[in-house]
């Protein structure tokens, strides 16, 4: 599904003291990194705010004069895609995922079934995202854009302009559906100190933490393929055990450098880091069973 994204990074971030909210960093990556990864395959990207490194192109826009607050922000953004579809996230959200965003494209666009908005689910004309507690996240958010482009058009002839206009006079009168956060920290952002410092103990969590750091690593790489990590763990295990400490990492660089060879070769990147993990494996086992003197290593030697 086509779709353009905007990400709100202008605010003022008052509650951390005026920080550069977007530029902070949770699991080694800018806030804005980490939500411009989950939107990833959109066919244009705008952020509003001031520029910045990111991690991959976008357009930058600023709304006039700057800090009128997000509904200005989001007609600047607008002004910005042609997709009859849009994706509207602030620059705040650490756990924000692509499922969460493909959950609200789907709701939004004319292929979802089963939404309720008022008027009919045919009718809709955009999703929220839902969190837990029962709050709607405007800024967590597909919409169409036309009846976007509409009501914003309509806001500003009733009030002389957008500055300072909340984000309910706009989503208020437009018939909206929920996506509930099925992903219990997707809606989690970060306004405040304690909030950042949460988001970052939370990436150190036992069951979260290789997670997040492969989603980092391959952000921080320019790769996008499917990881094993059972499989990997499991090889590097075998490595140490069977041969040396030292022969783990080592021999996960090797896999991984096999597999970029089969890649270019044109194989398929999960199934070449597969085949080049199960032949690295047989091996290691195969060498630990040498040093062992057992049956294998008998069999293995010359009559």
């Amino acid at each position: 599904m086509s779709y353009d994204a905007i990400v709100l990074a202008g605010g003022a971030a008052r509650r951390l003291g005026g920080a550069d909210k977007p530029g902070l960093r949770v699991g080694g990556r800018t806030l804005l990194d980490r939500v411009l990864d989950a939107c990833a395959d959109a066919a244009a990207t705008v952020v509003v705010g001031s520029r910045r490194p990111t991690a991959r192109p976008v357009r930058w826009a600023r709304e006039n004069p700057p800090g009128s607050g997000p509904v200005a922000a989001l007609d600047t953004g607008l002004r910005q895609t042609t997709a009859e579809l849009v994706l509207v996230l602030s620059a705040d959200l650490p756990f924000l995922d692509r499922a969460t965003v493909r959950a609200l494209l789907s709701a939004a666009g004319t292929e979802a079934a089963g939404t309720e908005a008022a008027g009919g689910p045919d009718d809709r004309e955009g999703a929220l995202l839902r969190d837990r507690t029962g709050r709607d996240q405007p800024l967590v958010a597909a919409y169409r854009a036309e009846p976007l482009r509409r009501e914003i058009a309509l806001l500003a002839a009733e009030h002389g302009t957008l500055s300072g206009l909340p984000l309910r006079a706009l989503t208020a009168e437009l018939r909206l559906t929920h996506v509930t956060d099925t992903e219990p920290l997707a809606s989690f952002d970060c306004d405040t100190w304690e909030d950042l410092a949460s988001a970052r103990a939370r990436i150190r969590e036992h069951g979260n933490v290789l997670d997040q750091w492969i989603t980092a690593a391959k952000a921080e790489l320019g790769i996008d393929v499917d990881v094993d990590t059972k499989a990997l763990l499991d090889l590097a295990r075998d490595a140490a055990h069977g041969v040396a400490r030292p022969a783990a990492p080592l021999t996960t660089f090797l896999v991984g450098y096999a597999a970029a060879r089969a890649e270019a070769a044109g194989a398929d990147p999960a199934a070449a880091v597969a085949e080049a993990s199960r032949k690295a494996a047989d091996l290691a086992l195969r060498w630990a069973a040498e040093s062992g003197g057992g049956p294998e290593s008998e069999e293995s030697s010359p009559g």
